[in-house]
C-alpha cells in the first residue's frame, strides 16, 4: 500500500507542538500486514521549494523503529546516491558555504538558530533573502531541510539532546 499525501506543517510554537503534530499524523496510517508488498508505506510531501520540487519524508524508514522517517527532497542526489541526506551533506555544504563567505556563513548561521528555535523557514526567508552564495544549496533548501533533520532529531531522540546534537554540528561549522 502506498500512500501519498500533503503535510504542511506550519502552526506549531515549540518543540512538543512540532512532535505533537507529527506523531498524530502518522497514528492516522493504517497498520501494515507484513512485509513486502504488505508493508503500509506513505509519503508526505511537507514543504515545496522555489523550483517547484518538494521536500517530502517516506515511512517506514529503513531502522523501521516506531516514527522514524526518511527525508527526501525530489530532483537532488546526496552522498547516499539517493535523494535522501545525511548531516555530512548539509554540513559539507555549510564548511563550503563558510570557505566563500564568513559574513554571508554568520548570516546563515543566525538563519538556522531561528529554524532551531521553532520558526518557520516561510516564516523567515524573507528577513534573510539577502544570503547569496555562489556554492552548494539553496539557503530556502538547507532551512526547510534543517527544520526537518530539527523535527526527525526531536522524535527519535526526544529524552536525550533532540535536536541540539544536530544543532552542535552547524555551529561547529558555522562559528
Amino acid at each position: 500500500m502506498h500512500n501519498e499525501k500533503d503535510f504542511v506543517v506550519r502552526d506549531y510554537n515549540n518543540r512538543q507542538d512540532l512532535r505533537r503534530i507529527i506523531v498524530s499524523k502518522f497514528l492516522e496510517e493504517e497498520p501494515g500486514l507484513g512485509s513486502g508488498s504488505n508493508t503500509s508505506r506513505y509519503r508526505y510531501n511537507v514543504e515545496k521549494l522555489g523550483d517547484g520540487s518538494k521536500i517530502y519524508l517516506t515511512r517506514p524508514a529503513y531502522l523501521k523503529k516506531g516514527f522514524d522517517f526518511r527525508i527526501n527532497v525530489e530532483n537532488m542526489i546526496f552522498l547516499t546516491r539517493g535523494e535522501y541526506p545525511k548531516h555530512d551533506d548539509i554540513f559539507n555544504d555549510l564548511y563550503l558555504k563558510r570557505k566563500s563567505s564568513h559574513e554571508m556563513a554568520r548570516r546563515l548561521y543566525e538563519a538556522i538558530k531561528q529554524v532551531y528555535e521553532c520558526k518557520d523557514p516561510e516564516d523567515i526567508l524573507p528577513e534573510y533573502s539577502d544570503i547569496t552564495f555562489d556554492t552548494g544549496y539553496s539557503v530556502e533548501m538547507i532551512l526547510k531541510l534543517v527544520k526537518w533533520l530539527f523535527i526527525e532529531q526531536d522524535i527519535r531522540d526526544w529524552n536525550y539532546s533532540g535536536r541540539a546534537m544536530f544543532m552542535s554540528g552547524v555551529e561547529t561549522i558555522l562559528l
